[in-house]
């Protein structure tokens, strides 16, 4: 049975792919043409190099459980990095304090954009970026660029197993090189604001800064 190539468009930009999805049709209908292009009629961007992506859905209403089954089909190819999702909440579906998941690897000279709290399994290469509203966490490397709290939220951490920027950037605090931060042992660390000033600890501090808040929630 062939799929009815209606209901997704997909759009390329100077930086990556945007995949445009009807926000009239019925929702399975939606992930079946989704997958259908992806498995026959559009494999040719499977085959090459990562390529990042743009979810946009619309005005339709969606759960969480509605962006993974979207996530779940995109991730499903190992050369698509998806780097943001447009979508209305459903009433009372949003949590600030939720972890939104992306695994993949950030080569130099990719940006890797997200609204809210980052957890991204996988490493930072020199060149590469991470820019988000939220938190960072970063369970790999991180050797590129990373500014958390974008639109000036100055209480946003950045977490790394490995913490060997290039930069760091919190709000509008940019960060000293590493080499000026001393010899420090390879374990996971943090960097936060104190008094307007770059500040290095140990993961397991966290507790004491953001005072027993769970910043896993949702994860």
């Amino acid at each position: 049975m062939t799929v009815q190539s209606k209901h997704v468009r997909i759009k390329g930009i100077k930086d990556g792919l945007v995949f445009l999805l009807d926000d009239k049709c019925p929702f399975e209908d939606l992930l079946s043409e989704l997958r259908y292009k992806l498995e026959h009629s559009h494999q040719n961007i499977l085959t090459g190099p990562i390529v990042h992506v743009d979810i946009k859905l619309g005005n339709r209403p969606v759960t969480e459980e509605d962006k993974e089954a979207v996530l779940d089909i995109l991730k499903s190819q190992g050369n698509l990095l998806i780097r943001s999702v447009e979508a209305l909440e459903e009433p009372g579906d949003k949590d600030s304090d939720a972890l939104f998941l992306i695994s993949g690897m950030i080569r130099s000279g990719q940006v890797l954009h997200h609204e809210g709290n980052l957890l991204f399994l996988g490493d930072v290469n020199p060149g590469g970026s991470i820019t988000c509203t939220g938190d960072i966490y970063i369970l790999g490397a991180l050797r590129g660029m990373a500014h958390a709290g974008v639109d000036g939220n100055q209480e946003a951490i950045i977490a790394a197993s490995l913490l060997a920027p290039t930069q760091l950037r919190i709000a509008d605090v940019i960060s000293r090189p590493p080499d000026e931060w001393g010899t420090r042992e390879s374990s996971m660390e943090f960097a936060y604001l104190s008094s307007g000033a770059m500040q290095i600890d140990k993961i397991h501090n966290i507790v004491k800064l953001r005072q027993g808040l769970n910043v896993f929630k949702g994860v």
